[in-house]
């Protein structure tokens, strides 16, 4: 469920006075992760490493309170769950979009993201859940990156998660990720925190 709220009755309410008419209120931060084990499980279970990383990104941020406000149009929302957007290359060439409903269940996600994955694919139809706050995702595996920055809009304030493709050490594989976010949305150590319990909780599977 979405419903606009009253900035001040949150702890973002001095946030959205400084930079909710902001030109240019889009913040990315960039860490590079240690990634051994979760390629080794991706291996070993036989499951898209992409997918694997998208459920964690979406259980770190579902247990911080940020990710579940956005702000649109001048406005404040609180949403009451999550999804994980994916950008999939589909048949006609292009790409298309699909919202997967974030869960805590790993096989629910992994079968929700195979069949929304491949109905986007081959339909070159984009599908959306409209009650969730989104985070968005892009997975740009053709190269090795350092950092990706998105583009600063108004029109997409959405948090955004983004990475190459990762690098295979003698002993251990590492993935920069870039996380852009919205200033109202959280401030810099929020963010830093999610990117250091992203890593925490992966070295845990």
């Amino acid at each position: 469920m979405k419903q606009e709220i009253d900035p001040k009755d949150t702890s973002r309410a001095q946030a959205f006075e400084l930079w909710m008419k902001s030109p240019m209120p889009m913040v990315t931060l960039t860490k590079t992760f240690d990634v051994t084990k979760l390629r080794k499980v991706s291996r070993r279970r036989g499951v898209k490493f992409n997918m694997l990383l998208c459920w964690f990104i979406g259980k770190v941020a579902s247990q911080m309170d940020e990710f579940y406000l956005l702000p649109e149009c001048g406005k404040l929302y609180k949403y009451d769950r999550l999804a994980i957007n994916v950008i999939v290359n589909n048949n006609a060439g292009g790409i298309s979009s699909c919202d997967i409903p974030h869960t805590d269940d790993l096989d629910k996600f992994c079968s929700d993201y195979m069949v929304l994955t491949q109905s986007a694919s081959t339909s070159c139809q984009s599908s959306f859940v409209d009650d969730a706050m989104v985070i968005g995702t892009s997975a740009m595996t053709a190269t090795e990156l350092d950092s990706i920055v998105n583009q600063y809009t108004d029109q997409f304030c959405n948090p955004m998660v983004m990475w190459g493709r990762y690098r295979k050490g003698w002993l251990k594989t590492t993935l920069p990720i870039s996380f852009q976010f919205h200033h109202v949305q959280m401030d810099g150590g929020q963010a830093a925190r999610f990117l250091e319990e992203l890593q925490r909780i992966i070295n845990t599977i």
